[in-house]
């Protein structure tokens, strides 16, 4: 099965954070027809791949950082990045 580019990619993790934190409430607030629910379930999956990767990132700058006192971001950008 071919990986389906995440169309969230470009969002920072704080605007991730709050759109899936929106579509969250959204879904526990009412009835919600199932093809819609099954839409916002795979946005909600595209969104938390996104808070991940950027958590990862800022993990990996922060070992760099204990490490070596500095980093180097060109190879810390590019790991990671599907």
């Amino acid at each position: 099965m071919a990986k389906t580019k995440n169309p969230f990619s470009k969002l920072s993790f704080e605007e991730a954070a709050e759109r899936l934190e929106q579509l969250v409430q959204s879904m526990e607030d009412g009835n919600i027809p199932l093809e819609t629910l099954v839409a916002k379930c795979e946005e909600g999956n595209f969104l938390r791949q996104v808070c991940e990767e950027k958590l990862k990132q800022a993990e990996l700058k922060i070992m760099a950082i204990k490490t070596n006192g500095s980093i180097e971001t060109t190879d810390l950008e590019t790991e990671g990045m599907d």
